[in-house]
């Protein structure tokens, strides 16, 4: 036991020595040690990082600027087809606009033409009606001519009897007719 008793004193001695010495890290003692494994640990480091790390993290940088560059190549190539598309569009566009003007030039100049057939039927008619019209009316005119000429007659042979004289159909007519006569100059 006494040996236990030594072998704890002299634990607790070192521990009690470690304890004024103060952290290890700032023992001057140990530095060349604390040196050359921070050497090795860098050696260590630097030779995972150039071999295994690195060497990926390139890799998955060139695998993005690949993926960026073919994805900026499609988006050219959409590009330019949307623009084709377009032009195509703007094309049959204009191309159905053409048409429908043409379509509907047709359609005027077919209505139209039926339109001044129409309008040649009616003023045919119109001038035909027109002209029976007038020869109705210098009929009607001829006929109410001869009646006035005839009412003129009756009426002056009646006033001439009234006013006690005799007068004779033929005397009656030519002043009648002179009278019409100076009438219509």
């Amino acid at each position: 036991m006494a040996e236990n008793t030594k072998a704890g004193e002299e634990a607790v001695k070192a521990a009690e020595a470690a304890a004024e010495a103060g952290m290890p890290q700032l023992d001057f003692s140990t530095y060349p040690n604390q040196i050359f494994w921070l050497l090795i640990t860098l050696v260590v480091i630097y030779f995972v990082l150039s071999r295994l790390a690195l060497p990926r993290i390139a890799s998955v940088l060139a695998e993005r600027q690949d993926t960026i560059t073919n994805d900026l190549a499609a988006a050219e190539e959409l590009k330019q087809k949307a623009v084709e598309a377009e032009e195509a569009y703007q094309k049959a566009l204009a191309d159905a606009r053409a048409e429908a003007n043409r379509i509907v030039a047709e359609a005027k100049a077919e209505i139209q033409a039926d339109l001044d057939a129409a309008t040649a039927k009616a003023e045919a008619e119109i001038a035909a009606k027109a002209a029976e019209s007038e020869k109705a009316i210098a009929e009607i005119r001829a006929n109410a001519l001869e009646a006035v000429k005839q009412v003129a007659r009756d009426t002056a042979k009646e006033i001439v009897a009234a006013l006690g004289g005799k007068a004779d159909a033929r005397t009656v007519s030519a002043a009648v007719n002179a009278r019409l006569k100076e009438l219509g100059s």
